[in-house]
């Protein structure tokens, strides 16, 4: 029996690969001749980069950058130096975590970090990228990043527009004699789970932007310089990006990185399938174990679980899944390639006791052995 587990987090609980690892005891005290695979799970969001540089041996890179308000921040990305390949989070020098609710600035507010983030781990040697970018607190439309990188913005007057939303408006010429060469041999692939436009109603301002402290007063404005970016972007570059599916996404970064950088948007689970490799352990897999921390309906459109079933029924594989809690609405996941799912939870217990690390633990284990003892 071959057995390939991709449990995602169940956050403040277990990561990954420790509910991974603890499902597998699970499955050897019942079945010890059975073959298994463990693989990190994320969807490209929050804690991916952790899930992919402890699932596929990485090293953790500190490094302080440009934070969204302009004040230095201390961040970290993973680095996979086998496959040159770095793994980023645009939040951990962009995020709206990083900017108090009195303090955010859409104006103000740039991805200058990200790019900084981008130029360090391309003189480690990285050449290949997978960037999460949800959770910004900017509206830049990626200006800050390229500036990092060597692209330059000037006004009317052939002055820098400086950054932030309030340059966009300003740009009436672009400058790629200082980009930074080590683009060109960088492959980027970015996950990205949103398909709004840069500009518009459906917009990266009109619909992110009021959680960012853009207000009715300045809303149009900001639209219309970025509008005014994507135009004189496509008259530089030759390509029109501002309408792409997710060009939108992070405040206009996603538009940043197929334009100027060329990089290609994907759903954030089927970017991180890929790159752990997930397909090719699936191929002759008998069951596949997957779950989080709680299944509920929204775990049926499309969160990472059903990732790896779908995938996993592409091979013809039974999939179940384990969680810290289910809900009624669960029952969703069986339309969804979850062939059955079974909440951990043993006893009634408080749920601090639930979510304490080595209870979790020998909860996974205990509820996985029982299952597979009836398979």
């Amino acid at each position: 029996m071959k057995v390939v587990i991709a449990i995602d987090s169940l956050k403040g609980s277990l990561s990954s690969i420790e509910a991974g690892l603890a499902a597998k005891e699970g499955i050897l005290n019942a079945k010890p001749e059975a073959e298994i695979i463990v693989k990190p799970l994320a969807d490209g969001g929050e804690g991916t980069v952790d899930a992919l540089i402890e699932g596929l041996n990485g090293e953790r890179i500190e490094i302080t950058v440009t934070g969204p308000m302009g004040a230095p921040v201390s961040s970290y990305y993973g680095y996979l130096k086998e496959s040159s390949t770095a793994i980023i989070e645009m939040a951990s020098a962009a995020g709206i975590t990083l900017v108090p609710d009195k303090e955010k600035n859409p104006l103000l507010a740039t991805t200058y970090g990200v790019g900084e983030m981008i130029k360090d781990a391309m003189e480690r040697g990285c050449r290949n990228f997978i960037i999460g970018i949800g959770g910004s607190a900017t509206n830049d439309g990626g200006i800050g990043m390229l500036k990092a990188l060597g692209y330059e913005f000037y006004d009317k007057n052939g002055n820098d527009t400086k950054e932030g939303g309030q340059a966009l408006a300003k740009v009436t010429s672009v400058s790629t004699k200082r980009r930074n060469p080590l683009i060109s041999e960088c492959t980027f692939r970015v996950a990205c789970d949103v398909n709004n436009p840069l500009c518009g109603e459906n917009g990266a301002t009109y619909i992110y932007g009021p959680q960012k402290g853009v207000t009715d007063d300045f809303k149009a404005d900001l639209d219309s310089g970025m509008a005014n970016f994507a135009k004189v972007t496509a008259d530089t570059l030759g390509r029109d990006d501002s309408k792409t599916a997710g060009a939108g996404a992070a405040g206009g970064l996603g538009f940043a990185f197929l334009s100027y950088i060329g990089a290609e948007l994907t759903p954030g689970i089927e970017l991180i399938l890929t790159a752990v490799n997930l397909e090719s352990e699936l191929k002759n897999a008998d069951i596949v174990i997957t779950g989080e921390g709680r299944l509920d309906h929204q775990t049926a459109m499309g969160k990472a679980p059903i990732g790896v079933a779908r995938l996993s029924k592409k091979y013809g594989a039974k999939v179940i899944a384990f969680a810290g809690s289910v809900t009624e609405g669960a029952a969703a996941c069986n339309k969804s390639g979850i062939d059955a799912f079974f909440p951990i939870v043993r006893k009634v217990t408080t749920l601090e006791e639930a979510m304490d690390r080595e209870n979790a633990r020998k909860n996974m284990t205990a509820t996985v052995e029982q299952v597979f003892r009836l398979i």
